[in-house]
């Protein structure tokens, strides 16, 4: 994760100019924390050139002088399995087009296991670049009564070695001074040796020079550990977590969400009584406070859900989750690395299939892919909260849990094993006789999460829902608002019609119920009737292909035509206007149930599957994983309409 994707404020002349230093390092070895902390807000992201794999660059400034900083990806090892292992060994070695290589690196490594790492400064300070070396979670170690002499390491490495706590921002300036000083940084007298045995042997070399004593196990660690990775104890204590999470969810956020939902109508009000043009009024009370604004709502379980997956991170405890998911994703033929990408598609199936890249296994990777989009990504949180809203009593419980929460972790739970059989399949097809490749894990110490660190994953998440709802919303919003409201129809066709042409509700509700939209709703009813949707709903699912939350947005507009007044009761009292079942509501429980299930199983987000197109290199999978999808949306929703009708639902 970069820190930020703002300009560094300067033209690519004078960054190309500047001496560029490479960080590298393990996978959660502060690497990233360094980054930030070194470049700010003057940080800038994008791909290497021919490969769908992230750069982050920044820079850093220390007086007169300024440095081009770049994060490469994590790996433990100088010889790849993955591609953006392969990536950081090309760019080390100067073979990655587009990418010089670097003056000079900051080679970053974890205090707590020192051990581990040096076999890994062994491999780059071989490569006979000008380094430096960051040790991190040196006041981790201090705390477990560890003990490093930084001086003495150095001295044993032959190169710079500085302390830097990076979450906390200590170390960092002594870091930008020591930058200032790259090129009289000294090299090793001895080059590391290249030998694997040798290599170990000089590790211990240098750890007994520096003194140091590794941390010691916290036996509250040990005690919690003992239940929380048991496999019986631990999966009860996650499902339970995992119900509170959810509950907290709804709980929580209801408060806030009744303000901004007042804070809208207030702006509808304004509209209303300050607007004389009905045209205008309508595209800005209707199409961007009803449609967009519907959608903002849901801003505060968005932001909740971002803020408690950041503190289940910073505590320790999603490692814990993921060691536990191992032993299942192993029954589905994949490894651990496969969780992570999946674990990452719960805030958007783009940056989970973009984090495929760790998988050195391309069979693995593409079965990881197709599956991704399965997992419960935060755009359909505002049509589930909506839903399950519409569905289940908020006081409904059901023993010490709500039973809206439940429905919601059921439905995640339902991704996620919708997720993990489509993987097995494809990976079935794709490789029958493949092995998962070992993984290996480290349990982080169970910590107080950095304040600034959460705020900061918190409000990017947050950032990327509302510059969608700044653009596809929007647009979505506005080309719904013109087809839910054109053809215009003159007072004698209205009054031809019945309708009376003093009554502004009347007027709107006969204008959207003869609309285009309406049109389009009822061309494609024939595939939607079996699952008791009405063209209202039609209208909405067909305009989710653009972006799931798109479907909230119609909803408010089609409730905002029929009652301004109170949209969501509209939508709770909605009929069908004719037909056979006309009078009867719209909104029954197997309809929503079928919705709902619709919803957990549709890739309604061009986004992801272009970036499907990117990293796959063909229109083949994207394609393959939208039919699949769609039409097994359909199906497991008519399952689900059935179930619920015999149910007596």
């Amino acid at each position: 994760m970069s820190a930020g994707c703002h300009d560094t404020g300067g033209t690519d002349a004078t960054l190309i100019a500047a001496p560029r230093i490479a960080l590298v390092g393990a996978p959660n070895s502060g690497k990233t924390s360094v980054f930030n902390g070194l470049t700010g807000l003057r940080a800038k992201t994008g791909n290497y050139p021919g490969v769908t794999v992230s750069r982050f660059v920044g820079t850093s400034r220390t007086g007169s002088h300024r440095h081009v900083i770049e994060d490469l990806p994590g790996t433990y090892s100088l010889e790849p399995v993955s591609p953006d292992e392969r990536i950081t060994v090309d760019v080390l070695d100067g073979r990655q087009e587009g990418a010089d290589r670097p003056d000079a690196l900051l080679v970053v490594v974890d205090a707590t296991t020192l051990r581990r790492s040096l076999g890994f400064v062994a491999q780059v300070l071989a490569r006979g670049l000008p380094a430096c070396v960051v040790v991190t979670f040196t006041d981790e170690l201090a705390r477990r009564q560890g003990r490093l002499d930084i001086d003495a390491f150095a001295q044993a490495l032959g190169v710079p070695a500085l302390p830097v706590v990076g979450h906390r921002g200590l170390g960092i300036g002594q870091l930008r001074e020591q930058l200032t000083t790259w090129r009289t940084w000294p090299a090793p007298a001895v080059a590391p040796p290249t030998d694997p045995d040798e290599r170990e042997a000089w590790a211990e070399s240098i750890l007994a020079f520096a003194g140091y004593r590794p941390p010691e196990r916290h036996r509250v660690t040990q005690r919690v550990d003992a239940v929380l990775l048991h496999p019986v104890w631990g999966t009860a204590v996650f499902f339970a977590v995992m119900a509170v999470f959810f509950q907290t969810v709804f709980t929580v956020a209801a408060p806030l969400q009744d303000w901004v939902e007042a804070l809208f109508a207030w702006l509808s009000g304004l509209v209303d009584a300050h607007v004389g043009n009905p045209w205008v009024s309508g595209l800005l009370a209707d199409a961007l406070i009803a449609g967009v604004g519907g959608v903002l709502v849901f801003v505060p379980q968005i932001v909740l859900l971002f803020l408690l997956l950041a503190l289940l991170e910073g505590v320790g405890y999603l490692a814990r989750a993921a060691f536990l998911m191992d032993r299942v994703m192993a029954r589905f033929g994949l490894e651990g690395r496969a969780f992570v990408a999946l674990l990452s598609s719960f805030a958007c199936a783009i940056p989970g299939i973009m984090a495929t890249r760790t998988l050195p296994s391309a069979r693995d990777r593409l079965a990881t892919m197709m599956a991704a989009p399965l997992m419960t990504c935060s755009a359909r949180l505002p049509v589930y909260v909506l839903l399950i809203g519409l569905l289940v009593d908020p006081s409904a419980k059901l023993g010490p849990f709500g039973a809206q929460g439940l429905v919601m972790f059921g439905l995640y739970l339902l991704g996620a094993v919708s997720a993990m059989l489509a993987a097995w399949v494809f990976k079935k097809l794709g490789d029958r006789h493949g092995q998962a490749v070992p993984f290996f894990m480290e349990m982080p110490p169970y910590r107080l999460p950095a304040p600034r660190a959460v705020l900061v994953a918190m409000g990017s998440s947050a950032r990327t829902f509302l510059r969608k709802c700044s653009t596809v919303i929007v647009a979505t919003s506005v080309v719904l608002w013109l087809l839910l409201n054109l053809p215009l129809h003159s007072d004698a066709q209205l009054r031809a019609a019945g309708v009376d042409t003093t009554d502004s509700v009347a007027v709107s509700a006969y204008t959207v119920d003869h609309s285009y939209a309406a049109d389009l709703g009822r061309l494609v009813a024939p595939v939607f009737d079996p699952l008791g949707f009405d063209w209202r709903i039609n209208v909405g699912v067909l305009s989710a292909q653009a972006a799931r939350e798109t479907f909230v947005a119609t909803l408010g507009q089609v409730a905002a035509a029929e009652d301004p007044e109170k949209p969501e009761q509209a939508l709770r009292t909605m009929t069908y206007p004719d037909g056979p079942r006309a009078g009867e509501p719209v909104f029954t429980a197997p309809t929503i149930a079928a919705l709902l299930v619709y919803f957990v199983y549709a890739l309604q987000c061009m986004a992801t599957v272009a970036v499907l197109r990117r990293e796959t290199g063909t229109w083949r999978w994207p394609m393959t994983a939208f039919t699949y999808l769609t039409v097994l949306a359909w199906l497991m929703a008519y399952l689900a309409r059935t179930a619920t009708v015999l149910l007596g639902g």
